[in-house]
């Protein structure tokens, strides 16, 4: 379970809560990004887009009760997808810079925690 302890001048040697946080509010602006660029005439980005808004949201919730590898190689591959969604589906600006972004931001993420539990005994 990720904890508020402070380990280091950064606090960041260990899983910490608010990377899931951050995780989960991540994964909210992503489900609603396209209705708030109103990029609503591909009806496949905003199906695509939500699900992983979801993914991000239901993985990040799942680490803060059980700490796995697992999850943290899906929100991985959730933010890689992510940023190179606009590539595959050919949408344009400022809906694609946005994923971008976000994408990057997820991986990155979801590297740290990675990093951080490196050394950690745990299940898969």
């Amino acid at each position: 379970m990720a904890t508020f302890n402070v380990m280091g001048p950064l606090g960041l040697l260990q899983h910490r809560r608010w990377e899931d946080i951050a995780l989960m509010i991540l994964g909210v602006a992503i489900a609603i990004s396209p209705l708030w660029f109103g990029s609503t005439e591909k009806p496949t980005v905003m199906l695509v887009t939500a699900l992983v808004g979801a993914a991000v949201v239901v993985l990040a919730g799942l680490e803060v009760v059980f700490l796995r590898r697992w999850e943290e190689i899906l929100l991985l591959a959730c933010g890689l997808w992510l940023a190179i969604q606009p590539l595959v589906f050919a949408y344009g600006s400022p809906l694609r810079n946005w994923h971008i972004v976000l994408g990057a931001l997820v991986a990155i993420l979801a590297i740290l925690e990675l990093w951080q539990d490196r050394n950690r005994d745990m299940a898969a």
